[in-house]
């Protein structure tokens, strides 16, 4: 997996461990333009975060809990990839002392660059 953040993003690091921590090799790239790396992959207007992952022919964009990538790379949807928008509190990487979990939906890509719900998180 190769994840291309700011060098200064603390959250991104986050997840990066958790990543990590989930059994996945992880190559940082430091950049100050994530944006031109959301273009390139296909990021869909509107649905970035702070981070870009890319993994096995997909995207992952945004703090995307490691079994979901997990299950995508099982299953093998037809599509471009996960996006999480925004930063949900509790996500991996934005973990809330008290546990908290802000509801958030992970949704996959199509080819069209239209999303579709893959999990639901929190409900």
């Amino acid at each position: 997996m190769v994840v291309s953040k700011s060098p200064n993003c603390g959250c991104c690091q986050l997840w990066v461990e958790h990543m990590e921590h989930a059994g996945f090799t992880v190559q940082v790239v430091n950049t100050n333009n994530v944006n031109a790396i959301k273009e390139r992959v296909g990021i869909p207007y509107g649905k970035g975060s702070c981070h870009t992952a890319e993994v096995d022919g997909y995207f992952v964009e945004g703090h995307i809990p490691a079994d979901d990538i997990k299950r995508l790379l099982t299953e093998r949807p037809e599509g471009k990839g996960l996006v999480v928008p925004g930063m949900p509190a509790g996500s991996p990487g934005m973990e809330l002392p008290d546990g908290r979990v802000q509801p958030y939906v992970v949704e996959l890509v199509a080819y069209d660059g239209t999303t579709s719900a893959f999990a639901h998180h929190a409900d």
